[in-house]
C-alpha cells in the first residue's frame, strides 16, 4: 500500500528547508492508538516491509504485506494521519537523525551535493524554494525546537542555527 501526502521539498518556505524531510520521520514516531515502534513492529511482524521518502513534489510511504495483513495496514495509517505523535523529544530527536543523514548521505560523499545542492537553483528556476539545504550552511535550516509564537497563539518551528 503507498500513502503520497502532495508536500516536498520544492513547498516549504524560502529559508526553511527540511519540514517535509523531518515529518516524513515523525510519521515513525508513533500515534494515538501506536506507541513509538509500534508501527513498524506490527508491519515487521506480518511479514510486511515499510519506508517512506521525501522528494521535490511529494512525501510517501508504504507497506508491503501478505493480504491478510492489510485491514492491519489500513488502520495504521489512518491512526497516524489523525493523530500523529508530535512532541518534543520527538521533534528533537528526529531532527537530529535528519541532520546526520544528509551529513553521511549528501554532504559527505564525493559529487553527492549535485542533485540536492547545485542542480535545483539551476533546474528550477521558477521555483526559488526549491532547495533542500543551503550550500552555506546546509544543517542550519532544520527547526532547532518547537518554540511558542506568542503572537499566532500556536506552536512554531524555529529555524535558527542550532550547532
Amino acid at each position: 500500500m503507498g500513502v503520497y501526502y502532495k508536500i516536498g521539498f520544492r513547498l516549504e518556505p524560502q529559508g526553511r528547508s527540511g519540514f517535509a524531510h523531518l515529518f516524513e520521520h515523525m510519521m515513525f514516531q508513533g500515534s494515538a492508538h501506536a506507541p513509538k515502534m509500534q508501527h513498524i513492529k506490527l508491519i515487521n511482524s506480518s511479514g510486511g516491509v515499510l519506508n517512506g521518502s521525501t522528494h521535490y513534489d511529494v512525501t510517501n510511504y508504504f507497506e508491503s504485506v501478505p493480504s491478510n495483513a492489510l485491514e492491519r495496514v489500513l488502520w495504521l495509517e489512518a491512526d497516524r494521519m489523525r493523530a500523529l505523535k508530535v512532541d518534543d523529544e520527538n521533534l528533537r530527536n528526529q531532527r537530529d537523525v535528519v541532520k546526520e543523514e544528509v551529513r553521511v548521505n549528501v554532504l559527505n560523499q564525493p559529487y553527492g551535493g549535485f542533485p540536492w545542492l547545485d542542480l535545483p537553483p539551476v533546474a528550477f528556476r521558477n521555483w526559488p524554494t526549491l532547495t533542500i539545504f543551503t550550500a552555506t550552511s546546509p544543517i542550519s535550516m532544520l527547526p532547532a525546537s518547537p518554540t511558542c509564537n506568542p503572537s499566532s497563539k500556536r506552536t512554531t518551528l524555529r529555524t535558527t542555527p542550532c550547532c
